[in-house]
């Protein structure tokens, strides 16, 4: 009888320790940074996690670089991330303790963009119209990669427009100004944002190639996630989020919502795409 209950007991230990790591299994740490690229990406890929029957925490960061740390130590599973260009660096350093899982969107781009009324296409026209541009670009935050890249724009063109830092939202607020009284207007921009969905706007031709071409999104993962997490990976793979979505999810949040309400908008919207992405076995 003493063999017997303790052979029960260590049944009963075996069957709690094999739920727990079923439970682990089960949840899904998720990174993320507060881009409006990237949020809407995070908030639909969280929502078909949890209809494959996940729990996902999100923790959002505030740069790469941390992003990066997080994931290589193991502190998150999986990240949003472009590879080739924006985050290449990090990726580099990284990449043998990570891997590539699947891309989840396509289109990423960056430049100097102008008004679609305006009479220039290419970034070679600048100079014979600087004064019609206020012999200005208006640029946003010092030291991020679109002002990196439009100061060497500034140097491969040899251009006598002055790029001006500043912040996004006294970008923005320039370019509403000027649209609203139909004068051009040179500002970098880029994809997805809502204000290329909101204004008709043109990026100017790059024929020395200073600006990198469109970049595609992938989820990341620390090394061995997939074999790890088999069924995680098969919905990570069945979900694609096309750029004019993520712009259009962005313009609903500049129009008042919450990000939450936007997403979930999308996703009510989109419950047939949903569910052909969910077309894998749900485990």
């Amino acid at each position: 009888m003493h063999m017997l209950k303790k052979a029960f007991c260590a049944l009963a230990m075996m069957a709690a320790t094999l739920v727990s790591v079923h439970a682990e299994e089960k949840t899904i740490t998720m990174g993320t940074l507060s881009w409006e690229d990237l949020t809407p990406i995070t908030g639909i890929t969280k929502k078909v996690l949890e209809d494959h029957g996940y729990t996902v925490k999100v923790t959002s960061f505030s740069e790469w670089g941390i992003a990066y740390a997080a994931l290589s130590k193991g502190d998150i599973q999986i990240l949003a991330s472009q590879i080739d260009y924006v985050a290449q660096d990090y990726w580099n350093k990284n990449k043998n303790r990570l891997e590539k899982i699947s891309p989840v969107s396509h289109g990423l781009y960056q430049g100097i963009a102008v008004p679609s009324y305006s009479s220039i296409d290419s970034i070679e026209q600048l100079n014979a119209n600087a004064e019609k541009f206020g012999n200005k670009i208006v640029g946003i935050e010092p030291g991020s990669g679109l002002m990196n890249d439009a100061t060497n724009a500034v140097k491969a063109y040899d251009l006598k427009l002055q790029l001006l830092e500043g912040s996004t939202a006294a970008m923005t607020a320039a370019l509403k100004s000027a649209i609203d009284r139909k004068e051009n207007i040179a500002v970098t921009l880029w994809d997805p944002s809502w204000m290329t969905q909101k204004y008709e706007m043109k990026y100017l031709a790059d024929p020395k190639g200073v600006f990198p071409p469109p970049q595609s999104y992938y989820w990341i993962g620390r090394k061995g996630f997939s074999a790890d997490n088999p069924n995680a990976r098969e919905a990570l793979a069945g979900v694609y989020v096309p750029i004019a979505d993520i712009k259009a999810i962005n313009g609903a949040v500049k129009d008042g919502k919450s990000m939450d309400e936007a997403v979930k908008d999308w996703t009510d919207k989109n419950a047939d795409l949903i569910k052909r992405w969910e077309n894998i076995k749900k485990y």
